[in-house]
């Protein structure tokens, strides 16, 4: 039995349904990236298909500015 095989493609079509939905909430299409923008993209793509069940990931994170 290849078990592991089967588990790639389970992984392969959740990820590329999860960058379906990204692409869909337009976050593939803007160049202003930043911290909160890439996480949740990276968070977008890894939910999968729970996207179209509701689940809409958001990140929100601060970036240290430089001391003056």
């Amino acid at each position: 039995m290849r078990t592991g095989g089967i588990g790639g493609v389970i992984i392969l079509i959740w990820l590329i349904i999860g960058a379906l939905a990204a692409g869909q909430r337009g976050y593939f299409s803007s160049s202003n990236d930043n911290c909160a923008k890439a996480g949740t993209t990276a968070v977008t793509v890894i939910a999968g298909p729970l996207n179209y069940m509701g689940v809409n990931p958001k990140i929100n994170c601060q970036v240290p500015q430089p001391s003056q």
